[in-house]
C-alpha cells in the first residue's frame, strides 16, 4: 500500500532524510523505530502528504502523494488518520463532538448516524457513555482512548501513530497496544507507527524498520530485529549508552 522511494528532505544544513526507502503491506503493521529526532515524525508528514520531498517519492496505492493536486490530497487524507503523540483533542470541544469532528468537517452525514458512529468507536476504545465528558475531565490513557476513537470513527485505509505510548505509564501503555492491535485486528487497517518503545513495537508490529541517519539500516519481524547482528539495531534496542550511534553522535 505504501511505498516510499529514495526520500531526500533537508531542514536548512540539517539532513533529515538521506534517501530513505521503505515498503509497507496493505494490512499490515509496521513500526518505525530510532532515537528522538531522527527524523520518524517527519517521514510520518511525508506520508500524510503535509511535508514534501526535496528528492524522491511517496506511493500510496500506486497515487503519487507528492504529485498530487490540492483537491486530490484533500480527497486521499480522507483515508487516512493521524494519532497524534499527545492527543491533539480540541478542549473546547466535548469527547463526542472530538471523536466526530472529522466526519462532521468531511462528510454530509446524518446526525443519527454521526451519534451511532461516535458512540460505536468509543466503545470500541472502551470509553462507552463518555462523550459528554470534556478532554479536562481524562487522564492521559483516556486522551490516547479518544484520540483512537476519533482516528477510527473515519473509518481509514491506513492509521499513523506518533509516539503512541509516550507520557503514560507502563500499565497503560500496554493497554493502548492492546487496542493498536485489537483495532489492526477487527478493520485489517494499514499501520504504521513510529516510536523508541521497543516493549511497544515488539507487541504490535509484524514489521519493524530502524532508522538511522535519514536512512532505513534494517528491517524484519520482532524476532530478526531482537537477533539483530546489527550494532547500531543491537545498541538501540538494548539501551546501551556506548557504541555506534553515541560514538557518532559524540563525532559530530
Amino acid at each position: 500500500m505504501i511505498e516510499i522511494k529514495s526520500v531526500f528532505k533537508k531542514f536548512g544544513e540539517h539532513q533529515v532524510l538521506n534517501g530513505l526507502s521503505l515498503k509497507i503491506e496493505t494490512g499490515s503493521t509496521c513500526v518505525i523505530i530510532g532515537r528522538s529526532g531522527c527524523g520518524k515524525s517527519v517521514l510520518l508528514k511525508h506520508i500524510v502528504g503535509i511535508l514534501r520531498p526535496d528528492k524522491g517519492s511517496v506511493f500510496v496505492d500506486n497515487n503519487e502523494i507528492n504529485r498530487l493536486s490540492s483537491k486530490k490530497l484533500d480527497e486521499y487524507r480522507l483515508k487516512i488518520a493521524l494519532v497524534f503523540q499527545g492527543g491533539a483533542l480540541f478542549d473546547s470541544m466535548s469527547v463526542a463532538e472530538n471523536v466526530g469532528f472529522g466526519l462532521i468537517e468531511h462528510s454530509q452525514i446524518e446526525r443519527k448516524e454521526l451519534l451511532e458512529r461516535v458512540e460505536e468507536s468509543l466503545c470500541l476504545v472502551d470509553l462507552c457513555g463518555a462523550g459528554n465528558l470534556m478532554p479536562a475531565e481524562l487522564s492521559g490513557g483516556m486522551r490516547k482512548r479518544v484520540a483512537l476513537a476519533r482516528a477510527i470513527c473515519l473509518r481509514p485505509d491506513i492509521i499513523l501513530y506518533d509516539e503512541p505510548t509516550t507520557g503514560v505509564d507502563p500499565i497503560t501503555a500496554d493497554a493502548v497496544n492492546d487496542l493498536i492491535k485489537n483495532m489492526h485486528d477487527k478493520f485489517k487497517i494499514t499501520s504504521v507507527a513510529v516510536t523508541h518503545d521497543m516493549k511497544s513495537a515488539y507487541k504490535i508490529a509484524d514489521k519493524i524498520s530502524m532508522m538511522y541517519q535519514g536512512k532505513i539500516i534494517a528491517e524484519g519481524t520482532p524476532d530478526e530485529i531482537q537477533n539483530s547482528a546489527n550494532p547500531v539495531v543491537h545498541q538501540f534496542i538494548n539501551g546501551l549508552a556506548t557504541g555506534p550511534i553515541t560514538e557518532t553522535l559524540d563525532k559530530g
